[in-house]
């Protein structure tokens, strides 16, 4: 079978498919294209530098290898001429077939699937912060070294985004902390260690964390100014269905810091009993019954106290997807190649800590 392309492992052409059918991408653009041309015309020519007495020349088999270093650097910084087609999925395999060489690893399904562009959505924000910081917790040195680059450059993003929007800093803090620790950790143990790149590196991302901390802890919330329609002036049996529909216990207490009125609400004992409910088997919370100075049980209290103990229900307004019979891992809205002949009932959600143990072997 022959290949096109100068090494003989090339994969070949990429194909989209399109409303007319399916066509071949073109891996650069026309600018890149004139820009390898000039750098092909120095590879044939001589070179030479030093003093009169120093003089070195480069042969042109040099030349020709220096030629391919700057067309790789060219190509590299150039991020507007890579137009070429970059699937938003990936083939999840466990092990090597005459097809398929290799193993699908963490580090290459995190650079595959475009976490940049899923933080900017807010349905799978919480779904991203939630997935770095498992990986900070117990992965980070599964990753390889262009996966941790692109790993800090997505959480360099996340907190800038929630710096201008104020959006759930709770949850981006929780993250940082759990990441410095992770780091200082294997920081301190370097000689058994299995970070990839220099420590000097790891040592400046690790103050560049303590410095995003910072930031957060300073963060103002911006008043918002509406001469309209407000929360407060919302009925209480709306408000009361509002803060029935959280799912989180800290999202409730911090609701009802902001009136008299929201607090009242929020101390409902019958609110934090279907919170237990929800999170929790009978079986847990009867264990761990709390009551209260009237002999009633607080489930408030209850609440944190099974937090501890068992882990609670997650929701997120999208997360990736898993083909069952492509083995493809993907996110819904922007598909995958599926040859079923009904796809819909071979997709499967995936949590954040399903997405980890998909790459354990």
């Amino acid at each position: 079978m022959p290949f096109l392309g100068q090494d003989w492992r090339s994969p070949g052409w990429r194909w989209v498919k399109t409303e007319d059918g399916w066509k071949r991408c073109e891996p650069f653009s026309h600018a890149l294209e004139d820009g390898n041309n000039q750098l092909n015309d120095i590879s044939h020519t001589v070179i030479i530098t030093g003093d009169d007495e120093n003089e070195e020349v480069y042969n042109t088999e040099d030349c020709e290898f220096a030629a391919k270093k700057r067309k790789k650097d060219h190509f590299r910084s150039n991020t507007d001429s890579q137009c070429f087609y970059r699937e938003k999925w990936i083939y999840v395999h466990k092990e090597s077939t005459k097809e398929r060489h290799g193993y699908c690893t963490l580090g290459e399904a995190f650079n595959r699937l475009d976490f940049s562009s899923a933080i900017q959505d807010i349905r799978r924000f919480n779904y991203v912060v939630k997935l770095l910081q498992l990986i900070a917790k117990s992965q980070l040195t599964s990753l390889s070294g262009a996966a941790q680059k692109n790993y800090f450059n997505i959480l360099d993003k996340i907190v800038q985004k929630v710096l201008e929007d104020q959006y759930n800093p709770r949850l981006i803090k929780d993250l940082l902390q759990d990441l410095s620790s992770t780091l200082c950790i294997l920081i301190r143990g370097v000689g058994k260690s299995v970070l990839v790149g220099n420590i000097n590196i790891w040592i400046c991302r690790l103050e560049t964390i303590l410095l995003w901390q910072q930031q957060l802890k300073n963060l103002q919330m911006n008043k918002q100014v509406n001469n309209g329609l407000t929360l407060s002036d919302l009925p209480l049996h709306m408000l009361n269905n509002i803060l029935y529909r959280f799912s989180d216990g800290w999202d409730i207490i911090t609701l009802g810091q902001v009136t008299p009125t929201l607090y009242m609400l929020s101390e409902d004992r019958q609110l934090w009993k279907k919170l237990c409910q929800y999170h929790f088997a009978e079986k847990q919370f009867c264990r761990h019954l709390i009551p209260s100075e009237k002999g009633h049980i607080d489930w408030k209290l209850m609440y944190f106290a099974l937090q501890k103990y068992y882990p609670i229900k997650e929701q997120y307004g999208d997360t990736l997807h898993f083909c069952r019979h492509c083995s493809i891992l993907f996110w819904k809205d922007t598909g995958h190649p599926c040859t079923a002949s009904d796809p819909n009932t071979c997709l499967m959600p995936v949590s954040p800590q399903h997405f980890i143990d998909l790459f354990k072997f």
